[in-house]
């Protein structure tokens, strides 16, 4: 009963949330002349449009091999075995939307590799946490050098916020994942003694909890694998900036350097800030806002977002269910567990 109910909500609250995601995109975009948007479609530079289908899987193969760096000092694991898990995560995340991927991905590996689940997760954190804290360095630069365009001065103050907040934010948490790893395995500590609690209660999934997450607080020993974690970070982003510059180009639309930064940005906190009230687009409705307040036309804007939107969801879908089937994850294994 409980459960019927949890999935009739879920449910009601999804079509709520599209509903809204799509009034606002239909508000925002009312105006668009049909004729014009066809044309635009006709006279694309389809060189462009493969660039940016193609340049999708490297950022993914990027993160493939920061994730090993990580992993190395605890097991070594191949590139492309993590971009495999990446893909796959990414895809499960498509049909479960919950946040799911993380789970899903350290769960491949670590069935692949006889590691702990727990253990591969908590470098998966690792991993995201390293990514905070570059994602907000770059907002913190966009400030400092970038005339945001027809905005006052809330929107600064509003990014200048977010930029501090995630920083700290992800700096301190991986700070603390370091800091507490004596204490994890210790019985006697806060963190031991409720990690032992949730061993006894949930023993046939959670034993060795302790033990496994202690031995995934990891950082490798070799300064130059350390310097290319952050290195890949920095890479990754800088290729996310460049979707709307292939799709931009494909339709005729040339931006600044920081514009297209703007945009990443700028879509990257509607994405975050949607996901903790589960309203599905937020990545799409920031980048396509971005690009209004950027002054592109609408039409273009609309195909811009469109075809990069429908390019991530063909790599995630092209490279991803395969792999998930191949490694024997069902999807509905992954919807009776949750």
């Amino acid at each position: 009963m409980i459960d019927q109910r949890r999935n009739s909500f879920t449910a009601i609250w999804t079509i709520l949330a599209t509903a809204f995601s799509i009034g606002v995109l239909f508000i925002t975009f009312r105006g668009i002349e049909p004729e014009r948007f066809i044309y635009i479609l006709q006279k694309a530079t389809w060189i462009w449009v493969l660039a940016l289908f193609l340049i999708m899987p490297v950022e993914q193969l990027v993160r493939g091999w920061k994730w090993r760096q990580i992993l190395i000092d605890i097991h070594p694991v191949s590139s492309l075995r993590l971009f495999g898990a990446v893909m796959a995560g990414y895809f499960a995340n498509m049909i479960v939307p919950i946040g799911i991927s993380p789970l899903v991905r350290a769960w491949l590996v670590a069935r692949k590799e006889g590691l702990k689940t727990s253990t591969v997760l908590v470098t998966t954190a690792i991993e995201r946490f390293v990514d905070g804290i570059v994602f907000a360095v770059l907002v913190g630069i966009l400030i400092a050098v970038y005339t945001l365009p027809n905005m006052d001065g809330n929107l600064r103050f509003g990014l200048t916020a977010a930029a501090g907040g995630s920083f700290f934010l992800f700096l301190g948490l991986f700070i603390f994942l370091f800091r507490t790893k004596s204490e994890i395995e210790n019985r006697l500590t806060f963190i031991g003694r409720t990690l032992a609690k949730l061993e006894k209660r949930f023993s046939k999934h959670l034993s060795g909890l302790a033990v496994g997450i202690a031995e995934g607080i990891v950082w490798p020993a070799s300064v130059a694998r350390g310097v290319g974690i952050v290195t890949a970070s920095i890479l990754m982003k800088v290729i996310s900036v460049t979707h709307f510059l292939w799709a931009g180009l494909a339709f005729g639309i040339t931006l600044g350097a920081f514009d297209y930064l703007f945009v990443m940005v700028f879509s990257g906190f509607s994405m975050i800030i949607t996901r903790f009230v589960r309203v599905p687009g937020g990545g799409v409705i920031g980048s396509a806002l971005a690009l209004k307040i950027l002054g592109v036309p609408d039409e273009e804007i609309v195909t811009m977002v469109a075809l990069v939107h429908v390019a991530s969801v063909a790599t995630t879908v092209g490279f991803g269910a395969p792999i998930l089937w191949y490694d024997g994850l069902k999807i509905s294994t992954i919807r009776r567990s949750i």
